[in-house]
């Protein structure tokens, strides 16, 4: 039984490790509903399995809630008074690949990490 538990607890630590990196700052750009090119900045804050930081954009800053990690699949919110901006995507090197459901409508990012 002693062993089971050993086993299952580094299998569990492994599935931690294996998360991808996300940390830190992310930039990447995307066109407004204006027709405008606006850069949106995630600072990515990842514990385990939990992802929260804040993304930034020319309306102001906002937090990022109900973030989470799983391998290279990353999750996460970023709500407004008007709107709930649903966000997944996946996680390669320093490249995130992100779709991001606004009411319905999808629009399809690219963040890179930034050294600063």
């Amino acid at each position: 039984m002693r062993f089971v538990m050993v086993a299952l607890l580094a299998l569990a630590l492994g599935v931690v490790a294996m998360a991808s990196d996300v940390t830190g700052v992310w930039k990447a750009s995307m066109q407004g509903p204006d027709g405008q090119s606006m850069e949106l900045v995630f600072n990515f804050k990842a514990d385990g399995a939990k992802l929260t930081g804040t993304v930034t954009s020319p309306m102001g800053e906002l937090p990022i809630t109900e973030g989470k990690v799983d391998g290279d699949k990353v999750e996460f919110t970023v709500e407004t008074d008007q709107l709930k901006v649903v966000h997944k995507g996946t996680v390669s090197g320093d490249t995130m690949k992100l779709s991001a459901d606004v009411g319905g409508q999808t629009m399809e990012l690219t963040a890179k990490r930034s050294a600063s």
